[in-house]
This record gives C-alpha cells, sequence and structure tokens, in this order.
C-alpha cells in the first residue's frame, strides 16, 4: 500500500469537505446511491428463514441488481432475463450458493454463484460481487473492474494483479488491502465499504474538487 498517496488523498478529501461522508453536499451524494436502504433492504431479504422460498429470494436478486448504481444499465436486463431462464433445479442451486456466500461457507458459495454464471456467460465482478456487498458493508466489497484496477495501480497495492474473471482468491485478497486501507484513514471517509470506494474514485481523480 502507497500509504503516503493514500494519506494525501485523505487530507485532500477532508479540505475540500469537511467532515468526509457527514459533509452535507456528501449526504446529498449518497442518497442518489440509496446505499443504506438497499443495504437494509439485501439483509432483510435474505434472512436465512427466507430462503425456504426459492422465488422470493430470485425476485429480491433482480431487485437488487436492477436498484443497485453499482451496475452497469446493461447488465441489468440481461441478469433478469437469465433467472427467468433457469430451470427449477439451476433456481434452486443458485439460491443455495447465495445462501452459503452470505451464511456459510463464503468461499464455497462464491465458486458455486460463479459456475452457474459462467454456465451463462454472466460471470462478472458486478454480479457476483453486488449481493454480498449490500448485505455486509463492512465484510463484503463491490468489485468494479476499471475502479478497482485504478485502485491497484495508483495506491501501490502491488501484490494483487486483477482478473477479469472472478475468483475468490483475487476477492479475497483485495478485500483484505481494501479493510487495510479502509483502516487507515478517517472514519468519517469509511462508513461502508461503498463510501470508501467512493473516497477512492474521487481521489484518483484530478478533477474532483
Amino acid at each position: 500500500m502507497d500509504y503516503k498517496r493514500l494519506k494525501e488523498a485523505e487530507s485532500r478529501f477532508l479540505n475540500l469537505y469537511p467532515g468526509g461522508f457527514e459533509n452535507p453536499l456528501m449526504v446529498t451524494i449518497a442518497k442518489r446511491h440509496r446505499v443504506t436502504q438497499l443495504s437494509e433492504y439485501t439483509r432483510e431479504a435474505f434472512k436465512p428463514r427466507n430462503f425456504r422460498d426459492t422465488e422470493v429470494i430470485l425476485e429480491s436478486m433482480i431487485k437488487i441488481v436492477s436498484r443497485s448504481s453499482m451496475v452497469s444499465v446493461f447488465e441489468k436486463p440481461t441478469f433478469k432475463a437469465f433467472i427467468e431462464n433457469l430451470t427449477p433445479k439451476e433456481k434452486n442451486k443458485f439460491t443455495g450458493a447465495l445462501k452459503k456466500r452470505l451464511h456459510g461457507d463464503k468461499e464455497t458459495g462464491f465458486n458455486e454463484l460463479l459456475e452457474i454464471l459462467l454456465s451463462a456467460r454472466l460471470a462478472k465482478w458486478s454480479i457476483i460481487s453486488v449481493w454480498p456487498a449490500y448485505f455486509n458493508l463492512l465484510g463484503d466489497a463491490f468489485i468494479k473492474p476499471t475502479t478497482t484496477k485504478n485502485i491497484i495501480s495508483q495506491f501501490g497495492l502491488s501484490e494483487l494483479t486483477y482478473q477479469p474473471l472472478p475468483t475468490w482468491d483475487f476477492y479475497r485478497d483485495y478485500l483484505r488491502a481494501l479493510t487495510a486501507m479502509r483502516e487507515s484513514v478517517d472514519i468519517t471517509l469509511a462508513p461502508s465499504n461503498p463510501a470508501f470506494t467512493g473516497f477512492l474514485m474521487m481521489a484518483m481523480n484530478p478533477d474532483y474538487a
């Protein structure tokens, strides 16, 4: 980690926006992304007992993808069509994989989700990481390819090599690095991982003042 560059970004951001994400302008921007609302919805929708109803879980998965500002508008209808075309057996397997990802063996759940998404050519970081990112705002992370690659290069995460095909090993290592970075800055810049990566995105943009 390039600690010096991170602290320089922190200082500049706080000079521009005192209070970090508690600054009124940042509060207004955050409202557009509805992270808190989507997180609350996700945590309620994906309680363990709800996984007894496969169709309800799938409906919630579609809603989260469609409402998320982090997922590309081009991926939203593609994902909805993918869910609608799954067989009953595939639907059960897909929701079972999500349950493992959120409530059980995270690595196994990740790989089982990936297997099904690969079969439909939908194995994208934005899809596989979106539900955990809202379900656990501090313990998981959303992987947006361009942003992730830029964070790696600009903040000296030389031990990481981004690959477009999702893998658990990269996700685990990136999350560890992101957590270490988040814990190195003022708490007002890191109320959640989505907020913290938003700060990093702005810090990497020389015109964000």
